[in-house]
């Protein structure tokens, strides 16, 4: 993938990547492994879920990487389309879902419910 944004991947970059972190790379790459490894879930599922995700947090390599790793384990375009609809949901939903915070505001007591008083500072005689 490349654009002004999101630039390609070189070797060079990869390698400087590699090489700045050892370690940490090296754990990532086994933490990846055996999440993506054999499991409960089928390797279709799994990446299917991580195409959600990664439309979610909208990182444009991974949604390039898991789409075609979903679609090497046999996912339609379909599936790819509805486990998109899906994260569309959960991120609509997110914001749905946390729209009495917003809403609270108008009520007489500014800071009901979230233990901040009315300018945003802390009220430390509140329980929650």
């Amino acid at each position: 993938m490349t654009s002004d944004a999101h630039p390609g991947v070189t070797a060079e970059l990869a390698q400087k990547r590699r090489q700045l972190a050892p370690n940490v790379f090296r754990a990532f790459r086994e933490f990846s492994a055996q999440v993506f490894g054999p499991g409960v879930l089928p390797a279709k599922v799994k990446e299917l879920v991580a195409v959600g995700v990664a439309h979610v947090t909208q990182c444009p390599y991974c949604i390039e990487a898991h789409a075609r790793r979903a679609r090497a384990e046999g996912a339609s375009e379909e599936e790819l389309m509805e486990t998109i609809w899906i994260a569309a949901e959960m991120r609509a939903g997110a914001a749905f879902a946390h729209s009495w915070i917003a809403l609270r505001t108008g009520q007489t007591d500014k800071g009901a419910g979230s233990g901040h008083g009315p300018n945003g500072e802390v009220d430390e005689s509140r329980p929650d």
